[in-house]
């Protein structure tokens, strides 16, 4: 069914979005050559990592000046955008996992009353909301990332690069194609969530109530209208008879000692017999 496809792609996307953003690791290489090359350190490596805490991150970078150093730190915090990212991640895959065992299993308690469907609609809008919001603030907090790690802007916080004697460069830039893809991951999960709400809004029943249509009741039908189906005839107690009032003048007839009389007493015997 549509409803277990879509949550198995955001089973599967849900994973790929916190695994690619949670388990990130990134280096980054500079060198300082100064007018002394005994002072000098061509291959100073900086490594940095998911929660990108990045303002707990340092290095030591000669100071061209008697073979001494300094320890200098990255600058910026951007674990809060990150770490929320991953545990909307977290959070989907479990919910997914868990939707995925009622599908399976309980399918038909999911569907009574539409109860199931309705805390599944809206505990979908939520993870969708969520998710919009959670790939926006990474998206952000990654520009911010890729500017505080790169080189030559790490370069400038070097002391000793801003003598003219001294020639500092980047040896080579650190790969965020996964965080990247991480983002993309999650602006996956974004459509894939909303996209979903109108799987999940048809179980809900609601459809019928945004629709307009009526549901009649399982009440007991009124009887069929006895005159336009021929009842009055069968109810009528003088339709049954065979012709209602029919006087007999053929077996008495006209006679010299009664007359019309005989005749006429005969009418309420026959109609008596045919009541």
């Amino acid at each position: 069914t549509p409803l277990g496809f879509i949550k198995v792609l955001q089973w599967i996307f849900a994973i790929m979005a916190f695994s690619t953003c949670g388990s990130y690791s990134g280096v980054f290489k500079m060198s300082v050559e100064c007018q002394n090359r005994s002072e000098s350190d061509l291959g100073i490596e900086v490594q940095f990592e998911y929660p990108f805490r990045l303002h707990q991150v340092y290095f030591d970078a000669p100071t061209c000046k008697g073979g001494t150093t300094e320890r200098l730190f990255l600058v910026g915090d951007y674990s809060s955008s990150a770490e929320f990212f991953v545990t909307i991640g977290v959070f989907s895959f479990l919910y997914s996992m868990a939707a995925l065992s009622v599908y399976c299993f309980i399918l038909e308690k999911y569907k009574e009353n539409n109860k199931g469907a309705q805390i599944d609609f809206v505990v979908t809008a939520v993870f969708a909301f969520m998710w919009l919001v959670s790939s926006c603030a990474w998206a952000k907090g990654l520009s911010d990332v890729k500017t505080a790690t790169d080189p030559e802007r790490v370069i400038t916080l070097i002391g000793a690069c801003d003598e003219q004697t001294v020639r500092c460069r980047e040896l080579y830039e650190p790969k965020v194609s996964g965080l990247n893809t991480s983002v993309a991951f999650g602006f996956i999960n974004v459509i894939l969530w909303i996209g979903n709400l109108w799987f999940v809004f048809k179980e809900t029943g609601w459809m019928a109530a945004f629709s307009g249509t009526y549901m009649p009741s399982q009440e007991k039908q009124p009887a069929p209208d006895s005159f336009g189906q021929g009842g009055y005839a069968q109810q009528d107690p003088y339709a049954g008879s065979q012709g209602g009032y029919q006087p007999d003048y053929g077996q008495q007839g006209y006679s010299e000692e009664g007359g019309y009389n005989q005749g006429y007493e005969q009418q309420p015997t026959s109609y008596s017999n045919q009541m």
